[in-house]
């Protein structure tokens, strides 16, 4: 892993043909995304493409490694680079697409794995999804795109790394279930409320069946408000709003529940009852369109697991054991769903979600020669 790359920023300009604009500055008839190529010296037809709704993993220890294995890497990055207030996935589906026909008519690869990252596991997988299958004509929330008419190059392969099984999925499973009154967090139940005082770790198997289904009931109760909101509004109109309370899965606080090496009482932001209300919570602020299309428990399309029966390639899947962003549950359903028969599941123990530290690079190893040999198995190195 300590070979030589070739670092090489560009990027990946298309038309926009949003009726409005949802993103910041720049001009508004065309989409730019900040792409890197990281490119070793040793030729290849085969581009590994990372992209994940909002992150900017360009320089993820997994992302640079791989690079230094000997493997053409790009990272690109979404139009909403940073900022998911209003992200519609089928966008993010859309700058996906944008930079593999990039990399395949531009740059000349001729095969593509799609690397899924955290959330950009089942961004890769929806991907793949509707490269082979189109059906979804338009987000949730109506408008462009529409995912039928992008001639998406599907890809080789696909690897998933540490990944979620979906946005709304992962945020209803983090949501706050004891908030009564969403324009007003300290309102709450609290025989529900985890950093209350009245329920404490270990939860009984009641208390999560009964936590479980008030976090899907939130969630539903929001998708209502939205489409409330939705009928009083012009076609092109939106609305921003907050979401409080969003971190407070019970699995930070009891070790006990989908168990890992994960240390209790912390979550990959740090401490889950002060992020519970922070600002860079999942999902703090958001608009109506982009909660439909991205949070909504029903109506979102970017799911992972319904996507995962139509992937189509060779998946691999590597989980990480003291991960406490992904645990071991999204891993094992995302390998369950792959209706593919050439779908391999490793587990690297003692990993955490970025292999981050001195202490984690025997870990990062062990996932990028894993990742090797799996491609170099495959033809696709």
């Amino acid at each position: 892993m300590n070979g030589h790359y070739e670092r090489i920023p560009y990027l990946v300009v298309f038309p926009d043909t949003a009726t409005h604009r949802d993103t910041y500055g720049g001009p508004g008839h065309l989409v730019a995304l900040e792409s890197y190529l990281l490119k070793p010296p040793t030729p290849s037809d085969t581009a590994l493409i990372f992209m994940h709704p909002i992150g900017g993993g360009a320089y993820l220890p997994m992302v640079t490694a791989l690079a230094r294995a000997g493997h053409h890497v790009i990272y690109c990055g979404s139009r909403y680079r940073g900022v998911d207030s209003a992200l519609i996935m089928e966008k993010v589906v859309e700058d996906l697409g944008a930079c593999v026909r990039d990399a395949t008519r531009r740059l000349g690869y001729t095969r593509i794995v799609l690397a899924g990252w955290s959330g950009g596991g089942a961004l890769s997988l929806y991907y793949q999804q509707q490269a082979l299958r189109p059906t979804v004509t338009a987000p949730p929330g109506g408008g462009p795109p529409d995912l039928t008419t992008l001639d998406l190059h599907p890809a080789d392969a696909v690897l998933l790394l540490a990944a979620h099984i979906s946005r709304h999925g992962t945020l209803t499973e983090w949501l706050d279930a004891s908030v009564l009154d969403e324009t007003d967090p300290t309102a709450r139940d609290p025989h529900l409320d985890l950093y209350g005082h009245h329920v404490t770790p270990p939860y009984s198997d009641d208390f999560l069946a009964t936590y479980r289904t008030a976090q899907i009931t939130r969630n539903r109760r929001i998708t209502t408000w939205v489409h409330d909101q939705l009928t009083r509004l012009g076609p092109d109109e939106e609305r921003g709003f907050v979401v409080h309370g969003t971190m407070a899965d019970p699995r930070w606080l009891d070790p006990t529940i989908d168990p890992n090496d994960r240390r209790p009482g912390t979550c990959y932001l740090g401490d889950p009852r002060i992020v519970n209300n922070s600002p860079v919570g999942l999902a703090r602020f958001t608009t109506l369109r982009s909660w439909l299309s991205q949070w909504s428990y029903d109506h979102a399309h970017g799911d992972g697991i319904r996507a995962a029966a139509d992937v189509g390639v060779p998946t691999l899947l590597i989980g990480n054991s003291a991960d406490d962003a992904c645990t071991p549950s999204h891993t094992h359903r995302l390998h369950q769903a792959i209706a593919h028969p050439d779908k391999t599941l490793h587990t690297v123990h003692g990993a955490t979600h970025y292999y981050a530290g001195p202490d984690q690079r025997p870990h990062l190893a062990e996932a990028v020669g894993v990742v090797s040999d799996w491609l170099n198995e495959r033809g696709l190195a």
